[in-house]
């Protein structure tokens, strides 16, 4: 299986609702971020997939234009990724203590 396959695995295991067009976004931001290269693809997509509602479906970086420190933007954000997390029929969500790394 190439790690595309394997990425494409984890993210239809992660959001088994998720839009096609938003699935090869997440797809292709794991593969093309040198800093999940290393990583398990169930990993990688993971990231990937939280880093894409973040950045893509919430006021997150409108939150930091405004002035807001990364910490408390991502508070801020965290009902509204878990919201879309549910949509797309995911079993896990973000949680509080995963934003603070």
């Amino acid at each position: 299986m190439s790690r595309r396959e394997a990425i494409e695995s984890a993210v239809r295991i992660l959001a088994p609702r998720i839009p096609r067009h938003e699935f090869e976004a997440v797809t292709d931001h794991a593969l093309g971020s040198r800093g999940l290269h290393a990583a398990a693809p169930e990993t990688a997509a993971w990231l990937s997939l939280t880093a894409y509602i973040r950045h893509r479906l919430t006021d997150y970086d409108d939150l930091l234009n405004d002035g807001y420190d990364v910490e408390s933007a991502r508070f801020f954000v965290l009902d509204d990724m878990n919201a879309v997390l549910e949509e797309w029929g995911s079993p896990r969500r973000v949680q509080a203590e995963d934003e603070l790394e």
